[in-house]
């Protein structure tokens, strides 16, 4: 080969490898969640993990977009909307309100969500086999288990006839459905059940105060039959992202008033909480970056089953326990699945 044809062939093939590079990373994966910026990286780092473990890797072949509604549920649509205008080629969506975010703001694009929310009763998806259109994702029990949650609670702290309910209010069809779960649950068990709605960060403390101190009235979601008494002995944390974001200042509250709590989320008790029972998120997580792998190498949402995650754990904090001066019984202690000591 003449030297001429050599450099024009070399520069031909630097070229073609610029030019795939730069093709690769246009794939970009957005991702809508309802808390903070630093909440929203957080959550998606195990999918992120996943994703490139298997080749699609931030920075060489795949950029990602991050959108963070502080809380601010209306903010969202128009994040969905700035996210489909940048031509990304899936969206996941953390937090039932992204969701329907999402769904509201394209049909085209592949939307993997991650919900506690019933997906077919919420209107996300047609069914959980076959799902249709462009969304699908990973589902986490949650209501399902509002009433182990509470009965594990009870067999802890007897003592609590009143216990507190913590969630936060989306307007997702199926939201209705697990607070009458959680009231049910109550009554079944013979303890009187207090709904508290928290929408934004800074009403934790008011929250937390209202639920230790009060009966009537207590809080914007109070339930009904709330009666004047004395406060709730207990409380249950729900798997809402406003308290999962807000982890750390959640346990102080509950430290600082002296409520026991039941957690939907291990990490909590790993930080200090009482006790959980629930999904493990961080594999749950994993489990969306599988589902974006498989839309960028071309699947269809519609042919990807929702994947419900069905491995639940039981954790339980001695220390905390002790602290709070509760003898945890042995029959609970021989069925947790972690007990940190």
């Amino acid at each position: 080969m003449k030297r001429r044809d050599l450099i024009l062939a070399a520069a031909g093939a630097a070229l073609w490898s610029s030019t795939g590079r730069g093709q690769q990373a246009s794939r970009i994966v957005g991702v809508l969640g309802i808390g903070s910026q630093d909440a929203v990286r957080a959550n998606f780092a195990p999918a992120k993990t996943r994703m490139a473990e298997v080749g699609f890797i931030e920075g060489q072949n795949l950029a990602i977009e991050y959108r963070a509604a502080d809380y601010q549920q209306d903010r969202l649509p128009g994040m969905a909307g700035d996210l489909v205008q940048r031509r990304v080629a899936a969206l996941v969506a953390f937090s039932g309100p992204a969701v329907s975010a999402a769904k509201a703001a394209t049909t085209s694009i592949p939307i993997i969500f991650f919900t506690g929310f019933d997906p077919s009763a919420s209107g996300f998806v047609n069914s959980l086999n076959r799902p249709g259109g462009n969304v699908t994702g990973v589902s986490i029990l949650t209501p399902e288990l509002n009433f182990k949650r509470l009965e594990l609670l009870h067999e802890l702290v007897p003592a609590a006839k009143t216990i507190a309910f913590l969630y936060t209010r989306t307007g997702i069809t199926s939201e209705d459905t697990s607070h009458k779960s959680v009231q049910q649950a109550a009554e079944a068990l013979g303890v009187k059940m207090l709904l508290f709605s928290v929408s934004n960060p800074i009403d934790l403390d008011e929250s937390f105060a209202r639920a230790e101190g009060e009966g009537a009235g207590a809080g914007a979601g109070a339930g009904a039959g709330a009666g004047a008494g004395a406060g709730a002995g207990a409380l249950i944390v729900n798997s809402d992202a406003l308290f999962q974001n807000n982890r750390q200042k959640v346990i102080a509250l509950a430290a600082h008033h002296k409520l026991p709590a039941m957690y939907a989320i291990a990490e909590y008790v790993a930080d200090g909480g009482l006790i959980s029972y629930g999904t493990n998120y961080t594999d749950a997580y994993r489990q969306v970056g599988e589902f974006v792998v498989r839309v960028l190498k071309g699947d269809k949402p519609e042919n990807l089953p929702v994947q419900q995650v069905t491995k639940i754990e039981l954790v339980i904090n001695a220390k905390t326990a002790k602290s709070l001066g509760l003898t945890v019984p042995l029959a609970l202690l021989g069925r947790a699945d972690e007990v940190i000591e």
